[in-house]
This record gives structure tokens, sequence and C-alpha cells, in this order.
């Protein structure tokens, strides 16, 4: 079982004082890869693994492996994450995602209510709008969550090459999106960029980010469509057919997920194969 931890564990203050008010409270990523975390429901210990910290249910185990799905698989590659910000992703435009800069804007107005709060960017990868949220200082906290190891050490590499980034309120862990390692409630803003596809369970996923976030925080993710509105249906077999071995889904599933969930205030931008949404929690 996971141990739901509140995001203020990652919240240091070194230099509290006793007199006046204190300091902001500031991430310290050395002093959270050098602590051990356990889960006080079934005693199992999370520890760190120096570029980030391990929270998945398999932390620890010495001879229990598990094999995800080719999709999931994929982005552990050492290959795929050093190559995903170097050509990898510059291939998504063919699809209609506007890039990287336009769509961290357009993900920032989405994000308007939960400015100030923390942010979990899941499946974050080699965290390439981890840093953008980071950079920005809109958020209190930074979180870049992955299940890949070598995404999240891609991802630290690139930290340690940006010193705004470095000195920024940034975490990295590994954990599954569909068990979240967070308190129900706790998050501010969510956001899923380029991953829905890749989760073996959108479902599962999608209300584990319900769980966790406060009321009236924002989920915000993009993904590719299976088909949009204006794609022929003449075409459509043969798009879902090519596009069998991910979940890609309808422009009417995704909202009918977020509702399902619990969500509210759906709304969404589409340009050709891209959709990025917002949804929000009552």
């Amino acid at each position: 079982m996971y141990g739901f931890l509140p995001p203020s564990i990652f919240l240091l203050n070194p230099s509290a004082s006793l007199f006046g008010p204190p300091p902001p409270l500031l991430w310290s990523r050395e002093a959270i890869y050098r602590s051990g975390f356990k889960c006080k429901r079934c005693n199992k210990s999370y520890s760190s693994k120096d570029a980030y910290l391990d929270l998945t249910v398999t932390a620890g185990l010495r001879d229990y492996t598990e094999v995800k799905p080719a999709g999931t698989e994929l982005f552990r590659s050492p290959f795929v994450s050093f190559v995903y910000e170097r050509g990898w992703r510059q291939n998504f435009n063919r699809s209609g995602f506007p890039g990287p800069d336009e769509e961290f804007r357009m993900a920032q107005e989405y994000f308007k209510p939960a400015e100030g709060g923390i942010l979990v960017d899941v499946s974050c990868g080699s965290g390439l709008f981890s840093r953008k949220f980071a950079k920005s200082g809109t958020y209190s906290g930074v979180i870049a969550l992955d299940f890949s190891e070598n995404m999240l050490r891609q991802c630290n590499d690139f930290i340690k090459q940006d010193a705004s980034v470095l000195a920024s309120n940034i975490a990295l862990v590994r954990a599954d999106v569909s068990r979240l390692p967070f308190s129900s409630g706790s998050i501010d803003a969510v956001h899923a960029g380029a991953a829905l596809h890749c989760w073996p369970s959108p479902s599962n996923a999608i209300a584990e980010i319900s769980r966790i976030l406060r009321s009236g925080g924002v989920f915000v993710g993009s993904t590719f469509l299976r088909y949009s509105s204006s794609t022929s249906r003449i075409i459509r077999p043969f798009r879902e057919r090519i596009l069998q071995n991910y979940n890609y889904l309808t422009e009417e599933e995704i909202e009918d997920l977020c509702t399902s969930c619990g969500l509210t205030n759906y709304t969404k931008k589409v340009q050709q194969s891209f959709i990025m949404f917002s949804a929000q929690k009552p």
C-alpha cells in the first residue's frame, strides 16, 4: 500500500528563525534525495536513487520485476530518454502540436486559478515542461513525476545544466500515475503533457489525478487524438487500426473520462490530432 504523502514533506526551511515571520518554504533536492520515507500504514520504506525519489510499489524489491505495456516500456529506454528533446518531440508538430513554448503558454492560462500552489507534472518525461513551470516562478513547488528511471535521470541532467532551474523549487519523483503517492485533496495543479495515450489505464490515472486535486484544483492534459471531429469517417477505421497499440482517445471519450472522475468545467483546444484540455475539481 502506498503511504499517501502530503506535498509539504518536500518543503524544508533551513533558515527558519525563532523571531519574526518565517521565510518562505524552499525545496531542498539534496535533502530529499538523502532522506527516506516510511509508510505509516504498511511500514514500507522508500529510498532515494540520487537523481530522484522512488515512490513506486516495487521500489526496493530485489527479485520481483514487472514488465509494463509496450507504450510504457518504450520510454524507459535510455536511448528514447536521450533523444526525446533532441529530435523525438519535435516531430509532434506534424500532428498539430504547436510546440513546447506555445503549449506551455496555453497550459499557464488554464492554471491561473492554481497560481502559488503546488504543481505535479505527471509523466513528465525528460522534464521539458517541469523545467518551464519551475522557471516561471508561478508555483510554490513543482514535482516532476514519471515512471521511467531514465527519463528522470535525463531530467536531472537538464536541471543541472540550467542554474535558474537548479535554484528553483523542483523535486523529481518516480511513481505510477495510476497510484500517485500524495494525500487526497493536497495538490493545486496537475499537468500531463503528451502523456495520456501512453497510460495503461487512462481511467485509473484520471481518477487518481482527481483524488489528489484540492477543491478548485486544475488538471491540464494534452495528447494525440485517435481522430478529431473533422476526420473523414472513411479514414477513421484505418487510423484506429494503426494506432491500436496506444490509448488514443476521441474528444468525446476524454471529456467523458474527466466528467466520470468527478471533474467539472471541462474545456478543450483542438488542432489536427492535437488536443489540450482542462478540467477542475469542484
